[in-house]
């Protein structure tokens, strides 16, 4: 595995992760209406707790937004040079140690089709599926929940390097 931080996101960083979302392999062919027009957006980033892995070059690695109210994954992408190394494990561990210091119990998660698997293995237990939501999105999607066990941890949002 590479050398890499997780860092809190900044405004700034708002179109580096739209690049890094519209680049993403995983939404081409039947999947590439959902993020189609998508913006993350520089108040996205600091309404929510969204965190960005990068390599000790800069480079975006990988990013999450977590969701407080109610509380959601609600976005998660690693680069296609990136995955399988490892950065999508430390994200979503690192995204589950958040939740637990916000005082979350569980996070959502509505997974793409294809990633339900990646959730599973590390942990994510399947609740249900979500309908489709016509004209981007016209398939079910997995329910999924990460249990969170740590919801009285001290906050910190530092930075972690690995």
């Amino acid at each position: 595995m590479q050398s890499m931080t997780i860092r809190r996101a900044v405004a700034q960083d708002a179109e580096a992760l739209t690049a890094l979302v519209h680049r993403s392999s995983a939404y081409r062919g039947q999947y590439a209406t959902m993020i189609s027009g998508y913006r993350v957006t520089p108040d996205y980033v600091d309404r929510h707790r969204v965190f960005v892995a990068v390599d000790t070059a800069g480079r975006l690695l990988g990013f999450y937004a977590l969701v407080l109210e109610p509380a959601e994954l609600d976005l998660a992408f690693v680069a296609d040079e990136a995955q399988g190394t490892g950065v999508g494990r430390l994200l979503v561990e690192h995204m589950v140690d958040q939740a637990g210091r916000a005082g979350l119990t569980h996070v959502r998660v509505v997974s793409h089709p294809p990633a339900e698997g990646f959730y599973r293995r590390l942990g994510a237990e399947p609740v249900g599926t979500v309908p489709p939501s016509p004209p981007k999105v016209t398939w079910e999607r997995p329910e999924l929940r990460f249990a969170v066990g740590h919801p009285n941890a001290a906050r910190t949002e530092a930075a972690t390097t690995i």
